[in-house]
């Protein structure tokens, strides 16, 4: 951004710029000295991030930084426990609201500290999903109400290692997965004398949405299908253990946008709770899963980086089609369990990276020695600079590049000198400045000329490293927004794209 103030830009078109009254829900914003702030708990109290960093520096700390608002934390708990506690109101449900949080999302002792006494007044528990998860979450959970959920493959130590759980009397429930886990699950019980609680994952015909769609369905690796089911509750009987299945779980992915397949979901594991109740099981819970959202580009859509829906009316409708159809099966209302981990974390950490040099496109004057006639290249690269009104820009565009091609070709056989080359290129980039600043005063740019923005934008090369700062970035092409901490009273000059100094 270069260090131009402009009258007509203030603080407010800053905000709506960058986006913060969109995605920032109320977290973030531009102070009267143009410095962005956090609001943790949501209201008027502000925390210049650079104060922040500057603190960090005086202990000895640099660039890049993961800045963690700890209270930020606490209010996403708070928010997400007091919607389902209102939607159980309006609706008029006779079940609770019974949340846990995913370890694996975030496995920091002191952000599992912080939501699960944030948590305590609403008895909020913890999900494992691997033998270490469950390791951390029994001693973490030194409270006996929360509700410690076993998802995820489960050899024999896993299984013993939960019903240790129920033996000290917290809340473990294990949730089948997979057929081979009932046998094993009903033998250790047996041996330790401890009545295990069981939950089963059903895959439901109702797919995903978004990035990770392809992990649900009917063709999930996790989850039993309606026979498999079947089996499941004939085995337990047979065995003595139809008291234990208490919970139907399932899973739609993570990040889902549509609020529409929450919807159909929710409708059709309620149909397999029912029918577990109305086989004689003494059910008690259903787990929802993960898949609550978080807008991370502010646009309010369906869009894989954004969500159609608040989290209040996602409250409202998983609260009202459950009650819908316990009701019309005559079936008791179930307490609801979920499993949001991103929707907690996400918003509660900043990554702050340093720029440290810029790559722009060369901007050098085109400086031909007096005297010398220009290669037959060059010539027809600077009339076509110079033919603003005869040609069009797309044009001018197809015809600057056809030039650039010849001349690098010419110089890889030989045939073109490194100076003229260079010129040539210098001439190019000059065309392409010249086509997008007058696209840009008549508001109007074909589509094969909008590349422009990216051709001719400079490079910030920042201190970090993407594999290791934003892993889900690389992996999953997740989007984040981007913004400034500093000088957003001035208007954006430069359009730029930020590369890491590592050479991958």
């Amino acid at each position: 951004m270069k260090n131009k103030s402009s009258p007509s830009w203030n603080l407010r078109n800053a905000e709506h710029y960058y986006g913060f009254k969109r995605w920032g829900a109320n977290h973030f914003s531009v102070d009267d000295a143009g410095f962005l702030c956090a609001h943790p708990q949501g209201d008027h109290r502000s925390i210049r991030l650079t104060d922040i960093i500057a603190e960090a520096k005086e202990k000895g700390l640099r660039a890049p930084l993961v800045i963690r608002l700890q209270d930020l934390l606490r209010k996403r708990v708070v928010q997400l426990n007091e919607a389902f506690i209102k939607a159980v109101e309006e609706e008029g449900y006779a079940g609770r609201y019974r949340g846990v949080f995913p370890v694996k999302v975030n496995q920091m002792r002191e952000v599992v500290d912080e939501i699960l006494d944030a948590g305590k007044p609403y008895q909020y528990g913890l999900e494992a999903g691997s033998k270490p998860e469950l390791a951390i979450a029994m001693a973490q959970l030194d409270r006996k109400g929360p509700l410690l959920i076993c998802n995820g493959y489960k050899d024999e130590e896993y299984i013993r290692l939960a019903l240790m759980g129920n033996k000290l009397g917290k809340t473990v429930i294990i949730v089948i997965e997979q057929l081979s886990e009932v046998e094993t699950i009903i033998r250790l019980a047996k041996e330790t004398g401890v009545d295990p609680i069981i939950g089963v994952r059903v895959k439901l015909r109702a797919g995903g949405e978004g990035k990770w769609a392809s992990s649900t369905g009917e063709d999930a690796k996790f989850g039993l299908t309606a026979g498999e089911i079947l089996t499941v509750t004939n085995t337990l009987k047979d065995e003595g253990f139809e008291k234990s299945l208490q919970l139907v779980h399932f899973h739609i992915g993570s990040q889902v946008p549509n609020i529409l397949t929450i919807k159909k979901a929710v409708v059709e594991a309620t149909r397999f709770y029912c029918e577990l109740a109305k086989m004689g099981f003494p059910m008690k819970y259903i787990d929802v899963g993960g898949g609550l959202g978080v807008d991370y580009d502010g646009s309010r859509t369906n869009y894989e980086s954004s969500m159609n829906y608040s989290l209040e009316e996602y409250a409202r409708d998983v609260v009202a089609n459950v009650k819908m159809e316990c009701d019309k099966a005559g079936v008791e209302a179930p307490d609801i369990v979920s499993e949001s981990g991103r929707a907690i974390v996400a918003p509660h950490s900043v990554l702050v990276l340093e720029v440290v040099d810029r790559i722009t496109k060369p901007n050098q004057p085109i400086k031909i020695p007096e005297g010398e006639a220009p290669h037959a290249i060059v010539s027809d690269l600077l009339e076509i600079l110079r033919n603003k009104d005869r040609l069009s820009g797309l044009e001018r565009f197809h015809d600057a590049q056809q030039r650039k091609e010849e001349a690098q070709s010419l110089f890889t056989l030989g045939y073109l000198d490194l100076r003229t080359r260079a010129l040539a290129e210098s001439v190019c980039w000059e065309i392409c400045r010249d086509i997008k600043k007058i696209a840009a005063k008549k508001g109007y740019m074909p589509d094969e000329l909008e590349q422009l923005e990216y051709m001719l934008a400079e490079q910030y090369v920042c201190n970090f490293s993407v594999f290791q700062s934003l892993l889900d970035h690389w992996a999953l092409d997740q989007l984040f927004p981007v913004a400034p901490l500093h000088r957003l009273k001035e208007r954006p000059s430069v359009e730029a794209i930020l590369v890491d100094i590592t050479c991958d």
